[in-house]
């Protein structure tokens, strides 16, 4: 086991050094100066040059590149070129916003896929089955952003039972936030509600077809009872591995629905990085969403192995 969560470390470790010269690379190679941006095209040379040795673009790229990695591992994202104020201080206020929108979108989807999932495994081939793959099939195919503008059209302005964008804080309560995070959560659970109902699906099926659950027939066990105690446990091992990768899938690809509704998410604050050319903003949150990616990956490996004994032989 510690030789095969080395093997994943290494992996890891490896993993957010090629991605953290990937992001600086691809995001330091954009057109556009920051510092003209804040300044405007009329400002002197004198103060665009104090300007950006201020905010540290001054140096080559690989100095900067390891100024950022530095700061990084020290917890020091840098400066905002926009609102002036450390980057990790922005970040921790939009994780409030994101990380309960992704708990709230994978809490969902989860509820809906496991039993739909099941329900469809155990009557392979009859109406249910086929009715549960033509609506998975229509919940990957539709775009979450035009499944959101449905959610809003119906249920904020024709039956207004939610807000249809903004976030008030937690501070006004817990109910008035869920509300407003709950047309945005159906909206990113709707594809991965039909992308895990069709993974349980298959699971249960293949699982279904083992020689221990024809065995537990034989003893007397009903279908649903040989379903419940023997199929479904024994099915849930790949479906956890898919459930631990939609956090990370979730938490870094709420950007269009977070404009969408107007939440003050990680996904927005890129978004207003990219369009106010603020590079440290853009940099530093990209890299903390691939990072957090990376490491539930790394759990999931860590978790599957204990589940699957097979693995750690095999590495």
């Amino acid at each position: 086991m510690l030789r095969f969560a080395a093997s994943r470390l290494l992996s890891l470790v490896l993993s957010l050094v090629a991605a953290s010269i990937a992001i600086f690379l691809v995001i330091e190679v954009i057109p556009g100066d920051p510092v003209s941006y804040m300044m405007g095209m009329g400002a002197s040379p004198e103060a665009a040059a104090a300007l950006r040795a201020e905010l540290g673009l001054g140096g080559g790229i690989v100095e900067r590149y390891l100024g950022w990695v530095s700061g990084m591992m020290r917890g020091d994202f840098g400066i905002s070129y926009t609102y002036r104020v450390p980057v990790a201080e922005l970040v921790a206020q939009r994780l409030w916003v994101s990380v309960p929108l992704t708990l709230y979108a994978l809490a969902l989807s989860t509820l809906v896929a496991l039993p739909v999932g099941i329900l469809a495994a155990s009557r392979r081939g009859r109406p249910a089955d086929w009715a549960v793959i033509g609506a998975t099939q229509i919940g990957i195919a539709v775009p979450n952003f035009w499944f959101a503008m449905l959610l809003v059209i119906a249920f904020a302005i024709v039956v207004p039972l939610f807000p249809a964008g903004g976030f008030p804080g937690w501070e006004g309560g817990l109910w008035p936030g869920l509300r407003a995070l709950t047309l945005p959560a159906v909206a990113l659970a709707l594809p991965q509600a039909s992308i895990l109902a069709r993974v349980m699906r298959s699971a249960l099926i293949e699982t279904l077809s083992q020689d221990y659950i024809r065995t537990a027939r034989a003893k007397g066990l009903s279908e649903g009872q040989a379903v419940r105690r023997h199929g479904v446990r024994n099915a849930l091992i790949p479906v956890l591995t898919i459930v631990g990768l939609q956090f990370s899938f979730l938490l870094a690809g709420a950007v269009i629905i977070e404009n969408v509704f107007y939440l003050p998410g990680l996904g927005r604050l890129i978004f207003q990085g990219i369009t106010q050319r603020d590079l440290i903003v853009v940099e530093s949150v990209v890299m903390l969403l691939v990072f957090s990616v990376i490491l539930v990956t790394f759990a999931v490996d860590l978790a599957y192995a204990l589940a699957d004994p097979r693995l750690r032989r095999r590495a």
